[in-house]
């Protein structure tokens, strides 16, 4: 009799991981792109797009609200997602690779 379910190893779980961290950056960069969107007013009132920006700007402000604090202003340019980003691809990459052993 064979089991119901399919053996998982360390690399399935290290692509599993590696494909979140690829997600979120994903999810990112959409904010940065809708955020620009919406200051420079291309887009009228919708309840859907405010709702997507509000879940993306959710889920992206707990990483880029920390880098804001510590990294210094250069007048109205922000390179927090930049950092963020950055960040992002080493972390995953670190965890990635300490999964696979």
């Amino acid at each position: 009799m064979t089991a119901p379910f399919a053996a998982v190893t360390r690399d399935d779980v290290a692509d599993y991981v590696a494909a979140l961290f690829n997600v979120y950056t994903l999810l990112i960069f959409a904010y940065i792109i809708l955020s620009l969107i919406y200051a420079f007013g291309r887009l009228p009132y919708s309840r859907v797009l405010t709702a997507v920006y509000e879940f993306l700007r959710d889920i992206s402000e707990p990483v880029l609200a920390p880098i804001r604090r510590v990294m210094p202003r250069f007048g109205p340019f922000d390179f927090s997602p930049i950092v963020a980003l950055i960040l992002i691809r080493i972390v995953g990459a670190v965890v990635v690779g300490l999964i696979r052993g």
